[in-house]
């Protein structure tokens, strides 16, 4: 490719050169100044372009950057490109905030490869459909079983055609606290004579137990807990003589809100050195795999004046289970010392066993906040998609760039674990996330990672992530395998990507050779590094 010029303009920012195989002998290859070139690679010798192009614009080339590539026919070839353009929304006040906010063009444009001619004149692009956003996406591919495009990145990629609707701003009267059956705001006065009583239990789900957790005094000795359990009823006993500020849970035959497995259902007693509570934890095996419980008690939550049956949410955190501990001690503290108890709940969400390990607010800032767009093969949006449900999560990595998988995973932050979840394909031909695996505290060790440029995942073998290197020394590859689930212990490793020469590290991707064997290629400032046996 010739050298582009370089200008002394500000407008336009060059972007980083990229080339992508399109088929065994076929290129698309960007020079990071607005155009793109086709190559047809022969077997010996220098390869000339066959096919030059750029974006529709009058003035100058757009310099642009190029995601991903797919072939929709044997003779088209499809490329998803983003450049960098003004906010056309920008407020013209220079007081306003978003004069400065730059908003970025993706495009979806359309090769015919039969048209293809080496006489080096650019031709503009084929345009087939144009979204926008404010981030430029961290991922994208074309999945052909849902003939749609799937794009990641920090801001939602809207058709700019559309005109978006403006957020809706609540009413004062539509903000103010609801109240529950039978209680009055207007006598509470929003100053509480007496701190909030903590709930009796806290419980959690997944898909096959419920977990129930009650704080009990760490007095009371394992000999006197009485627990039994029954398909539809448990039965809880506690004998403890001493006088305690909260009274002792007590449940006869109490009707459960669905039948469980008697058999394969347990309970623990965690006696704490360290607390004035300790717990009771009841492991219940549901009988029908699946269903999501309202409630632990059949009563809970109803006009029983019975005060076991008082409504219990869920703790949707796992982690923040045991924190009732906590909640009970600082209650009982309040009652004790008048001390304010203001701010009661089920926890922080990080595990009393983690405590004075981590650091929040870094734990907090792993990964990437991004949104999941999908758009379909002409620009619309699919029937199935709605844009309302588009939740941002925390993106710990994504698929490394060419690995050929037949699922598509994402690793997603949850809490200090990364979660691995694998898009298939279901029966109302709707994408569907299911969550494969688990990397335990992966998201606790990236945080420690201060340099990290890249973090990838190679479908059944592990979690790679890349520093950035530079600076006068090498970049490291940590490596994190994924863990059986009955082991205590994940392996990991870590490797020296340079020689020492302190190159920074500019891409990363996968391939299988000739031999069939997989290996890593790492692009340094001046170095190819090939990396085997991952």
């Amino acid at each position: 490719m010739p050298a582009p010029v370089q200008s002394g303009s500000t407008a336009n920012h060059r972007e980083y050169p990229c080339a992508v195989f399109v088929g065994p002998t076929l290129v698309f290859a960007t020079d990071g100044a607005g155009l793109l070139y086709v190559f047809s690679i022969k077997d010996t010798g220098l390869s000339e372009a066959i096919g030059i192009y750029h974006l529709p614009r009058e003035n100058d080339y757009r310099p642009f950057k190029l995601h991903y590539c797919h072939r929709s026919s044997p003779t088209t070839a499809i490329a998803v490109i983003s450049s960098k353009v003004p906010n056309r929304n920008g407020n013209s006040d220079s007081g306003s905030k978003r004069q400065n906010q730059t908003v970025f063009d993706i495009w979806a444009v359309q090769v015919n490869l039969l048209s293809l001619r080496p006489d080096g004149f650019p031709t503009p692009f084929d345009v087939l459909w144009h979204h926008c956003g404010e981030d430029v996406p961290t991922y994208g591919s074309f999945q052909p079983q849902f003939n749609s495009h799937i794009l990641i990145g920090g801001t939602v990629y809207a058709d700019p055609s559309i005109p978006t609707p403006a957020p809706y701003e609540p009413s004062p009267s539509e903000i103010a606290p609801i109240p529950r059956a039978n209680e009055n705001l207007d006598e509470s006065g929003g100053c509480p004579s007496e701190p909030q009583k903590p709930p009796p239990y806290s419980w959690s789900q997944t898909p096959d137990s419920v977990i129930v957790a009650i704080p009990l005094p760490s007095a009371t000795s394992k000999n006197n807990i009485r627990v039994a359990f029954s398909v539809k009823a448990i039965t809880v006993h506690v004998d403890y003589q001493a006088s305690t500020s909260i009274p002792i849970p007590r449940y006869s035959a109490k009707e459960l809100w669905d039948t469980i497995s008697p058999s394969s259902s347990l309970w623990t007693w965690d006696k704490s050195a360290e607390h004035s509570y300790g717990l009771l934890t009841l492991h219940l095996e549901k009988q029908h795999e699946g269903t999501r419980w309202m409630h632990v008690f059949a009563a809970a939550g109803t006009q029983s004046n019975d005060p076991q049956d008082v409504e219990v949410p869920e703790t949707l955190d796992p982690s923040e289970l045991w924190q009732i501990r906590e909640t009970l001690e600082k209650y009982t503290a309040s009652l004790r010392d008048g001390s304010d108890a203001s701010g009661l709940g089920l926890g922080s969400g990080v595990p009393s066993l983690a405590s004075g390990e981590i650091d929040e607010e870094v734990d907090m800032s792993v990964g990437r906040k991004v949104y999941l767009t999908w758009v379909a093969a002409d620009g619309a949006k699919p029937a199935w998609f709605n844009t309302t449900e588009q939740i941002p999560f925390q993106l710990l990595a994504t698929l490394l760039p060419g690995v050929h998988a037949t699922e598509l995973p994402l690793v997603i932050k949850h809490n200090l674990d990364g979660l691995v979840f694998n898009l298939k394909a279901s029966t109302t031909e709707e994408p569907l996330w299911i969550h494969d695996s688990t990397f335990s505290a992966l998201a606790f060790v990236l945080a420690s990672k201060r340099d990290t440029r890249f973090t990838y995942i190679v479908p059944g073998k592990a979690v790679l992530s890349f520093e950035g290197g530079g600076r006068n020394r090498g970049g490291n590859v940590y490596i994190y395998r994924p863990a059986a689930k009955k082991d205590n212990w994940a392996k990991q490793s870590i490797l020296r990507v340079d020689g020492g020469e302190g190159e920074a590290l500019l891409g990363v991707g996968g391939l299988t050779n000739g031999a069939g064997e997989f290996i890593i290629v790492c692009l340094l400032e001046g170095t190819l590094v090939v990396m085997k046996k991952i």
